[in-house]
């Protein structure tokens, strides 16, 4: 299917170009477009990196290997482009990672069922099944060999005046990982004029089963290089979050967030009181909690989300059909990591925000449900909007 691909140059200058010169948004603009790269191979796979641009200053690179965003170019308040998101130079970076205790999944569509699973089991409709445990005895973003180290196939999304967009497509066969039922996965990512990334999730099932996918990019708005995200200001759409217990599997309870440092529902500082003595913030080693988004029975696009760095003028907002968000502070960055541009990572050089359902929501019946039957198809979106302020 790669031969398939829509191959457009920039006219005023490769994508490449743009991100290295820094360009500004004052600078003359080009409409959308795509352009294709190899970047290497897994076990004799080519893997295929594609750079979509809005031609108003932001460039996203993505793989199709774990659909992974590698990079995300977007200007700040002088037009300055730097990469926000944080990931590796090379796929032997991206490979490597998979070893480690603690792997970050940057940047990755995580699935079949992203977040926990207590205990790596589950039944459905009388029938227990067993997924891998990766993370204190429970089962994680799909288990040790998820979405994120599958090679998917792409092919682009007509393109317009307007935006551009590249379609991900992997079918997990029954089994694998323990999941019941052949999944058909499709991830579309799509870039428009006003510097909007959407994405759009959809699937379906030959037999009953669960599924939840979401994107793991880490997102720094200071630019991947930059010292940490404690400064950065985060909204919450939730007036509610779902307490864990000490293996971080939701204990049932929707908790009110008034009166604790879980309260983002005006602009906070990340920092502002992450090192309080709350059990959350101590089983976490910081915030690694989901958020219930306020939408009532709305099942439309709803706002999620805002980052605020102060320093460099970016603006992120991120809407979502989804019912929950993990905010995740980059606690278990250890400095394993250097990145694209050789800077280390450490604990706090960035934060996730996963729209998604609930963890361990097919082992509570009171949560929305993942369940997935043949005959209908999962779809959701998560539209993520770039500026500056």
């Amino acid at each position: 299917m790669r031969g398939n691909i829509f191959l457009r140059v920039m006219a005023l200058a490769g994508v490449g170009a743009l991100a290295a010169c820094g360009q500004t948004t004052s600078a003359p603009q080009a409409p959308p477009a795509l352009t294709s790269e190899s970047f290497g191979q897994v076990n004799g796979t080519p893997v295929t990196r594609y750079a979509l641009s809005s031609g108003h200053g932001m460039v996203v690179r993505i793989l199709d290997y774990g659909g992974i965003i590698q990079s995300l170019d977007a200007p700040d308040r002088d037009g300055h482009a730097a990469n926000v998101v944080l990931g590796f130079p090379n796929l032997d970076g991206y490979l490597a990672s998979n070893n480690f205790a603690s792997k970050p999944y940057f940047g990755a569509i995580v699935g079949r069922y992203a977040n926990r699973i207590a205990k790596g089991a589950f039944t459905l409709d009388g029938t227990e099944f067993h997924v891998p445990v990766n993370n204190n005895g429970n089962s994680l973003h799909g288990g040790t060999a998820g979405f994120d180290q599958k090679v998917w196939q792409a092919t682009t999304v007509p393109p317009s005046a307007d935006k551009v967009g590249l379609r991900l497509r992997y079918v997990s066969p029954a089994g694998e990982m323990g999941y019941p039922g052949t999944l058909t996965a499709t991830v579309t990512y799509t870039l428009d004029r006003e510097n909007r990334l959407t994405i759009d999730y959809d699937a379906t099932t030959d037999a009953p089963t669960v599924v939840n996918l979401t994107n793991h990019s880490y997102w720094n708005l200071g630019g991947e290089s930059d010292q940490d995200i404690y400064d950065e200001k985060l909204t919450l759409n939730a007036d509610r979050y779902t307490p864990t217990d000490a293996t971080q599997i939701p204990t049932g309870q929707l908790a009110a967030v008034k009166g604790t440092p879980m309260d983002f529902t005006t602009p906070t500082a990340i920092g502002a009181r992450i090192t309080e003595a709350d059990p959350q913030l101590i089983t976490g080693q910081g915030y690694d909690l989901n958020w219930v988004l306020n939408r009532g029975d709305d099942t439309s696009l709803v706002s999620a989300a805002t980052v605020q760095d102060p320093r460099s003028g970016r603006k992120m907002t991120m809407s979502t059909t989804e019912p929950g968000i993990q905010f995740y502070s980059g606690n278990f960055l250890s400095g394993a990591f250097p990145g694209t541009s050789g800077h280390t990572y450490r604990q706090g050089a960035a934060l996730a925000l996963e729209t998604q359902h609930f963890p361990d929501s097919p082992n509570h019946p009171e949560f929305p449900s993942t369940t997935l039957n043949p005959g209908r198809t999962y779809h959701q979106t998560t539209a993520i909007q770039l500026g500056v302020e």
